[in-house]
């Protein structure tokens, strides 16, 4: 199985691309005449547009961007490609699953650590920090990462899945949700 077939394959498709997202990535969001793509962005709108999950001043909001650069840079990053190479395409063990592997470790044990002194990544609340890096850890494919070696991430975890309106992010996928 490859990556054409998440979504049908239309974000590979040259009019997708040019009418919904040139990047060829979801997620897309369309509201109030604007389409913004790239989760950070989407999810910083949000909590503007919203007030919820927001910062509640420039320190607060620079935090937050911190975490969800480190996010999209070395958490997900590196989680989301083992999880596909290795859970869902079944590479089998490879030197770059091993790579990705080392560096998802690594970045979930700074998360694991950091939220040892806090119950959410930027304060006592939840934030769209938060919301940016959790979606993967809800992934239950197998990817030969150690989860109990992060009890603190596991808590977290519990703590977002327990938010009044939380749902599974594969039921908020459009379209089938088996892969």
């Amino acid at each position: 199985m490859g990556s054409r077939f998440y979504f049908g394959g239309q974000t590979h498709q040259e009019q997708w691309r040019r009418e919904v997202n040139e990047l060829g990535e979801v997620p897309v969001l369309e509201h109030k005449g604007a389409k913004l793509s790239q989760s950070a962005l989407i999810l910083d709108y949000l909590a503007e547009t919203t007030g919820k999950f927001a910062p509640s001043n420039a320190s607060e909001k620079q935090e937050i961007w911190r975490w969800m650069l480190f996010d999209n840079h070395k958490f997900t990053s590196y989680y989301a490609t083992l999880r596909f190479l290795y859970g869902i395409k079944r590479a089998g063990e490879t030197p770059v699953t091993q790579f990705l592997r080392e560096r998802a470790i690594a970045a979930y044990r700074i998360v694991d650590d950091h939220l040892r002194q806090t119950p959410f990544l930027v304060s006592a609340r939840p934030t769209i920090a938060d919301l940016s890096l959790v979606g993967y850890v809800y992934m239950p494919e197998d990817t030969g990462m150690p989860q109990e070696e992060f009890p603190h991430i596991a808590e977290w975890k519990d703590s977002i899945r327990n938010l009044p309106g939380w749902r599974h992010p594969y039921d908020l996928m459009p379209g089938p949700t088996s892969l």
